[in-house]
């Protein structure tokens, strides 16, 4: 029994990890940490206070092997790739939410946009410490994912740690999460574009999005803002594909791994859908992985303008690796680099524009004095001679008071705020602003 453990151990070990012949320097050195292995395995097995079984203790030990090398590295069961597969196609079950690990809690690094999770108030950064009144630490990544995920309409409850504040708990509610990756529409003469994450649909959304906020904007359009805030990433190859619709021409992003021959470069062909009219992409630290390759690839070719705050900082590759029926590995096998030859790993894009979310308010000037508020000055020559003035309709006679010009009366004066109502997006706003001012610049250079 024990030769034959030995010997399916190294063979699993060989099967996950494909050596060529010669690699490994001591092979006599490795077989005695195999043995080692098979040695814990049975005690394991044997003593252990609970009946485990073989299936429960290799899934464990493949998966303590990859999480230790760095925080994407895993081990995906078969259910766990079956629900990957489906997630990249755009619809999933769960809560919506895109997670990592530090510091042995599970942080969020963007919730999805219309999922449990956003709705919730999730804020990237937010570590969850408890799931369902359980420590989270001593979970691995995987298995506090699965513990998420759950029967549609059933609930979880999340102690959640916030910068700030006391840690505080909310519950919510699984449900089936259909990712519209692309959203557009117009603000007045400015093309909108948001991008929630990247999918297999995402490049067409994209294509389709564009040639609609063509239509109803028509010669009017100005500019375009390209909204990649909270967007955890997601294909490589629609991150390319989206930074090319962009781009005429020139590298997207390169991919070094560890292997010369492995390395790999993308670069866009022809073709502009945005016509190059000014764009000004937005991030934030939701922003990683395959939304930093599009705003790193637009930063470095100058075909727009990145505002916002810095974003997450993952420069790394993920290769998804089937294990012939017994589920995949996600491993990571490169570091990617912009352009410029930057990456961002542990760095984050650093926008040209640094923008911090706020409240907006306008504030009342202060009285002052003006040139028409002197004393006998002179008149403006091409003012027309004032009109015989007549009191407003809704103003006294009598010279009694009136409402102030911004109070409400009536039904107004007690209608509560509109809850639909999204709340004012300092960033965006300074977005469009931008691209109107680079639009009346060309206009007065042009005339």
């Amino acid at each position: 029994m024990r030769i034959h453990l030995i010997a399916a151990v190294a063979a699993l070990a060989f099967a996950l990890s494909p050596v060529p012949a010669g690699a490994q320097s001591n092979t006599s050195e490795t077989y005695r940490q195999l043995n080692l292995f098979g040695d814990v395995f049975e005690r394991v097995r044997a003593d252990y206070v609970k009946e485990v079984t073989d299936e429960q203790l290799i899934e464990a030990a493949i998966n303590g092997m990859l999480t230790s090398l760095d925080p994407h590295s895993s081990y995906m069961n078969p259910k766990n790739f079956r629900d990957m597969q489906v997630q990249t196609k755009g619809e999933f079950g769960g809560l919506g939410i895109e997670v990592t690990m530090e510091n042995g809690f599970v942080k969020v690094v963007s919730p999805i946009d219309d999922t449990p999770a956003f709705r919730a108030g999730l804020k990237p950064g937010d570590l969850i410490t408890h799931l369902d009144n359980e420590p989270v630490q001593g979970m691995t990544l995987a298995q506090a994912v699965e513990k998420m995920r759950g029967k549609v309409d059933s609930e979880i409850r999340l102690t959640i740690r916030r910068e700030g504040r006391e840690p505080f708990e909310v519950s919510l509610t699984r449900a089936v999460v259909k990712i519209q990756s692309v959203r557009w529409r117009t603000e007045g003469d400015i093309g909108y574009l948001r991008i929630t994450s990247f999918s297999e649909q995402t490049h067409e959304g994209v294509d389709r999005a564009i040639k609609r906020i063509k239509e109803k904007a028509g010669a009017n359009l100005k500019g375009l803002v390209l909204d990649l805030r909270n967007n955890p990433g997601g294909l490589l190859d629609q991150a390319v594909k989206v930074s090319d619709a962009f781009l005429d021409r020139g590298e997207i992003v390169s991919t070094r791994s560890r292997k010369p021959d492995d390395s790999q470069r993308y670069n866009a062909e022809p073709g502009d859908l945005a016509a190059k009219l000014p764009m000004v992409v937005l991030v934030n630290g939701g922003s990683a992985s395959a939304s930093e390759i599009v705003a790193g690839a637009l930063q470095d070719h100058n075909r727009a303008i990145v505002l916002g705050t810095a974003s997450f900082g993952k420069g790394s590759v993920q290769t998804i690796i089937p294990l012939g029926g017994h589920g995949a590995m996600r491993l990571t096998t490169a570091h990617y680099y912009t352009p410029s030859g930057r990456s961002i790993q542990a760095e984050g894009i650093k926008p040209d524009i640094e923008v911090h979310q706020a409240e907006f308010k306008e504030l009342a000037e202060q009285a002052r004095r003006r040139e028409a508020d002197l004393r006998g000055a002179l008149k403006n020559p091409n003012e027309a001679p004032p009109a015989e003035e007549t009191p407003p309709a809704d103003v006294p006679r009598d010279g009694g008071a009136r409402p102030a010009p911004d109070a409400k009366e009536g039904p107004e004066a007690n209608k509560a705020p509109d809850p639909d109502k999204p709340p004012f997006d300092f960033q965006l706003s300074r977005a469009l602003d931008l691209l109107r001012g680079i639009a009346l610049y060309n206009q007065r250079v042009g005339n």
